[in-house]
């Protein structure tokens, strides 16, 4: 068997009944259809990720916040910064603690997450094409069990 017949475009049988190894490629696949399809407005999955997190459950410490999108703090820091300077989020003292900021999504910044939101849609039915809706909510449903049983 050559090197080629093995590669990850064509993995053998026995490797495609490994569901871990299966797991891993098509996330692999579905993180660069969807970078791809962010950088084109230039965004990224952080952005949309602190977006949503924000707009969900309203203004955070950047600790906080840490938590909420499963982003490293030393990572966010860069994320608040590039969504501040486009005029998406804001950073101010923390009233109650002013060692700390709390950063708040601007009304352009939930204007960016709706844009973000259609186009994040659009790229979850690329990744999810060959599946049927049921089928779409199903591979969800069981990938959420498999992450929070792994979580604890």
């Amino acid at each position: 068997m050559t090197w080629h017949a093995m590669d990850d475009h064509h993995p053998s049988a026995r490797l495609r009944r490994l569901p871990s190894r299966m797991l891993s490629m098509v996330a692999m696949q579905a993180d660069r259809l969807v970078s791809e399809g962010l950088a084109r407005v230039d965004a990224r999955k952080w952005h949309y990720a602190t977006l949503v997190a924000l707009n969900e459950a309203g203004p955070a410490s950047q600790a906080e916040l840490s938590k909420r999108t499963g982003i490293y703090r030393s990572d966010l820091v860069a994320v608040i910064n590039e969504l501040a300077e486009r005029g998406f989020v804001e950073r101010a003292p923390d009233p109650y603690d002013r060692r700390r900021n709390v950063v708040t999504v601007t009304e352009a910044g939930r204007r960016h997450l709706r844009l973000l939101d259609k186009l994040i849609t659009e790229l979850q039915d690329d990744v999810l094409e060959p599946l049927t809706q049921p089928e779409r909510e199903q591979l969800t449903d069981l990938l959420a069990r498999i992450l929070e049983h792994h979580s604890r």
